[in-house]
């Protein structure tokens, strides 16, 4: 387990789910870490969740062993991504990993929906929210992460190159989580010159808050959703990719994985990590077959 103590982070999107839990995970490791959003406890963004918030984050940063600073940042506008940007700078002097989660963009997906069926400006901000906003973060945040060797950049999406091969389900989502994984691969070739690093993550199936909210369960009794959904038994909670990627950000080889697209679970296997309740789910692997109509048992994949 690598110390990072002295590295400064910025998690774009820590509002909940994956960010606020990558974001822990870094503190958990000594690291100042930076975690941004639009929910505060004086406002709330359009997902209309009150529950969590950006000051909270930065409070579980500090409560886990480092130090989280919350600044309130929209990610679509770009005075205030320089603004952020130019804080750290004149905070810190230097950003060593930046980790694009923003995304927030759930309330607008209609699964099983076609293309023209789904109206324009509902597509279009899919599209803002999940690859514009990463575009003017890194945009804004590169400059100053290049300016010392090894930078890391992680963009956080739904599924690898391999599994987005098959059509997401939605014509706007499919191209919102799809984009990250060549911003990462296109990063790598810019980053490489100057040691940097880039890579796609995402997670399995994630118990976030709001994904435990829809099934109507808590993490404590998650496992009654799976009468609901049965793939739900493959769920993981967000301290699986959060612990993953801290490991990550801790290799000092880590330069091998640059241009990759990764899962929690590749990262769970390659640094020894285990999600809260010591298992290591492969939960892409369990889908890989489960939506095949395989006969596959979940806890084969943990």
């Amino acid at each position: 387990m690598g110390d990072l103590t002295g590295r400064i982070v910025l998690v774009a999107g820590a509002t909940r789910g994956a960010g606020r839990a990558i974001a822990v995970q870094f503190g958990a490791r000594g690291a100042t870490v930076y975690v941004t959003g639009r929910t505060t406890r004086e406002r709330a963004s359009e997902v209309g969740r009150t529950t969590e918030t950006i000051e909270e984050s930065a409070e579980l940063v500090t409560a886990a062993g480092g130090e989280g600073i919350a600044v309130p940042t929209d990610h679509l506008e770009p005075g205030q991504v320089r603004a952020l940007v130019a804080r750290i700078d004149r905070e810190q002097g230097r950003l060593d990993v930046l980790v694009n989660d923003i995304w927030g963009g759930e309330h607008l997906v209609e699964f099983g929906k076609k293309m023209w069926e789904t109206g324009l400006d509902q597509g279009l901000r899919m599209l803002e929210l999940g690859v514009r906003s990463h575009i003017v973060t890194s945009s804004c945040a590169l400059p100053l992460l290049v300016r010392h060797e090894g930078g890391l950049v992680v963009e956080i999406t739904d599924g690898t190159a391999e599994t987005n091969r098959a059509f997401r389900e939605n014509f706007y989502y499919d191209l919102a989580k799809n984009a990250p994984i060549r911003m990462a691969s296109n990063l790598a070739h810019d980053l490489e010159s100057v040691g940097g690093t880039a890579v796609s993550v995402t997670p399995g199936f994630l118990r976030s808050e709001q994904m435990l909210d829809h099934f109507g369960v808590s993490e404590e009794n998650w496992r009654d959703a799976v009468a609901k959904d049965p793939a739900f038994a493959i769920a993981e909670s967000p301290v699986f990719v959060g612990r993953g990627i801290a490991a990550l950000a801790a290799d000092p080889e880590r330069a091998r994985w640059n241009g990759q697209s990764l899962s929690s679970a590749q990262l769970g296997k390659e640094y020894g990590v285990r999600d809260a309740d010591g298992s290591q789910p492969d939960a892409w692997g369990f889908l890989r077959r489960f939506t095949a109509g395989e006969k596959v048992s979940a806890e084969d994949y943990r």
